[in-house]
């Protein structure tokens, strides 16, 4: 029996590997690709701009849409931010465009624009589209990209009172905690409603310069004030900030006039936007095809006037975003970095667990068969208190240790009951937030115990941030001991690694040695029951531990008991090299490393073959978009390629 264990290794112990782990999670699923660039910034906490694609598939005509994308990522970059654009290819959403990616969007003619409403059908389907902003903003905020460019937002539209007509940008804004920067709200739309109803959902808005007129997209008037203003990007970005801090789950406006020399007159705009109205009207245009269909209208009775406007508006957009990001980006490093209190602390150290609360309820079926077609099952239904964090802080409290708990719920009746039922923790320090549910988690089982259907809604998990952990920075210091649950968001587990390298709190085992070892540590009790185990180790390649007799490793159980000579020993083998600008997706290359392996076993080929089949199949899906790789086959993973090939040497250690 071959066991396929993906060691956690960096969740426990490393930076690198904790990171690895978790994009690989939240961005490399069957939904999620991110661009090797964009990973490796948000990685090292580098400054990352979101851009959306809507604007290259619906919004200028080919080859001009294609020339704008490829500009406005240049500014991005030329002002010291990574840029993802954002846009969903095949099925899948991409977080960050190769150049032939951005090709491929500009020049389709059949794809979607994708809201969040589309997103499900749009996936399911494999379609490719170009995303909104409130698709942009739900991709940009799994991702972890804090700021989002854009040219201008949807809003209420003209007559919306009457025809519910309201941009899904608008309530994406009062859920969703990205900042936005744009050219305030397109002009074709009542900008007082929109201001209204960004109010309603709790959006923070300010006007980004000199002003706080609140510009009208191609105009930098609209006649309408902000409700707040900020003078340039460290202001902006110290709003953002507090927004981020405070664990809010709306998002922030940063409103950006048009350049005063590219901006067009409000008046014969507004003339445009009548005589576009009438048309659409005319013709039955409604839902999202009226503002392609306006833009497109006003660009020609203005005679490309409103265009210039608009690429105008864009490349500023890009450049101050750009600037807010890099401005954000030094201030979270310098609050990662800050001087501890200087008073002292005289309280014993406490240990602290990071992570998630759920109520479970789970339904036990009564009788052997569960009955569908929406018939009642008699069972028994109990509803239980879980989460791995909170489960963990329960059972040190319980055994005299009180962890200080840090973590999230909503204000509702689950998070009343889940404070009484845990008094006996230490949970002052937990986050209840407004507008939030409590995670809730809803398991279905046999009468024989096994999980028919499970159910799950946890995105408040995804509030225990950065931020909110960083209020606790003192105590994370003075802490004994440390535990972070692996589904809280990715750059909370970097803030407390960087916080532990930065003031010597543990040794952070970095050189592949200490990897092995820690690796070797955590498959010596499974060795008790299985012949060997395989341990993934990314980069590093594949340490494959086991009983070793004559030299050799065997993936196969023995027919009867191995003499006493084996002993028990571990053989490192290095991967492929691949460099990192090969490397297009991560999500199937242990599945296709595990496959070929496995493969090798079915001929019978020995140990050494068997593993560098495997490692040939893994290089082949990290060079590939879809995560097992079309390239794989029995002619290309196979014992002549491996033959063929030159390899590093493998390198035994013992166990025992």
């Amino acid at each position: 029996m071959i066991t396929k264990i993906t060691c956690r290794l960096g969740r426990c112990v490393s930076t690198v590997a904790c990171r690895t782990t978790q994009v690989r999670r939240f961005l490399h699923g069957a939904y999620f690709r991110i661009q090797p660039s964009v990973q490796e910034a948000l990685m090292e906490g580098r400054p990352v701009v979101a851009l959306e694609s809507t604007i290259i598939t619906h919004g200028m005509a080919y080859p001009q849409n294609l020339s704008m994308a490829r500009e406005v990522e240049k500014i991005v970059t030329t002002n010291g931010a990574v840029p993802a654009t954002i846009g969903i290819l095949r099925g899948q959403i991409h977080v960050g465009l190769t150049d032939e990616e951005l090709q491929f969007l500009a020049s389709s003619k059949n794809v979607v624009k994708v809201s969040r409403r589309d997103l499900p059908y749009v996936l399911s389907q494999g379609l490719s589209g170009g995303t909104t902003v409130s698709g942009t903003m739900i991709a940009a905020h799994k991702a972890g990209i804090c700021v989002f460019v854009t040219g201008g937002i949807g809003g209420v539209h003209r007559g919306g009172e009457n025809t519910l007509d309201v941009s899904a940008d608008l309530t994406e804004l009062g859920r969703t905690p990205v900042a936005v920067v744009s050219a305030g709200v397109k002009s074709i739309l009542d900008i007082g409603r929109t201001l209204e109803y960004l109010e309603t959902q709790g959006v923070c808005v300010a006007a980004f310069g000199e002003s706080r007129e609140f510009p009208a997209f191609f105009s930098r008037q609209s006649g309408f004030k902000a409700p707040y203003h900020v003078q340039d990007e460290e202001e902006a970005a110290k709003l953002i900030a507090s927004a981020m801090g405070l664990g809010l789950s709306s998002g922030v406006l940063i409103a950006v006039p048009c350049p005063q020399e590219r901006a067009a007159s409000g008046q014969v705009i507004e003339e445009a936007i009548q005589q576009a109205l009438g048309e659409a009207r005319s013709k039955g245009i409604t839902g999202k095809e009226l503002t392609p269909f306006m833009l497109q209208k006003i660009n020609e009775l203005t005679n490309g006037k409103s265009l210039d406007s608009n690429l105008a508006l864009i490349k500023n957009n890009a450049r101050v975003g750009s600037c807010i990001a890099v401005a954000l980006s030094k201030l979270q490093k310098a609050t990662r970095k800050g001087n501890l209190p200087r008073q002292e602390d005289t309280t014993p150290p406490q240990p602290v667990v990071i992570g998630g609360i759920n109520v479970d309820f789970i339904a036990k079926a009564q009788n052997p068969v569960i009955l569908g077609g929406g018939q009642t099952n008699a069972g028994r239904v109990r509803r239980t208190f879980g989460g791995v964090g909170r489960n963990l802080a329960d059972c040190l409290s319980r055994l005299g240790l009180t962890p200080l708990f840090l973590s999230a719920v909503g204000k509702d009746e689950h998070s009343e009951s889940i404070l009484h039922y845990c008094q006996h923790m230490d949970m002052s320090a937990i986050l209840q937030l407004e507008r939030q549910s409590t995670a809730t988690y809803c398991a279905v089982i046999t009468s024989a115990g096994e999980l028919s259907v499970g159910l799950g809604d946890m995105d408040i998990h995804q509030q225990i941030t950065e931020q909110y952990v960083s209020q606790f920075k003192e105590k994370l210091c003075r802490a004994p001991l440390i535990c972070i649950d692996g589904n809280v968001p990715l750059s909370t587990i970097q803030y407390v690694c960087q916080l532990a390298r930065e003031h010597q709190l543990a040794e952070l085992p970095s050189r592949l040695e200490d990897v092995i070892q820690t690796a070797m540590a955590l498959a010596r009790p499974l060795l008790a029951h299985l012949c060997c185990v395989v341990v993934t180790l990314g980069a590093h390649g594949v340490l494959l531990c086991g009983k070793s007799l004559g030299g050799s490793i065997s993936l196969r159980p023995a027919a009867h008991e191995q003499p006493a000579a084996a002993s028990l020993c571990a053989t490192h083998y290095p991967a492929i090299h691949i460099s990192r600008e090969e490397i297009v997706n991560v999500s199937g290359a242990g599945d296709s490393l595990l496959a070929g392996l496995l493969a090798g076993m079915l001929a019978k080929h020995d140990t050494d073959t068997c593993v560098r089949m495997g490692l040939l199949a893994a290089s082949l899906s990290l060079r590939s978009y879809e995560p097992i790789s079309p390239a794989i086959s029995a002619a290309t993973v196979s014992w002549q390629q491996v033959q063929g090939k030159t390899w590093p040497e493998a390198k035994v250690w013992k166990m025992d």
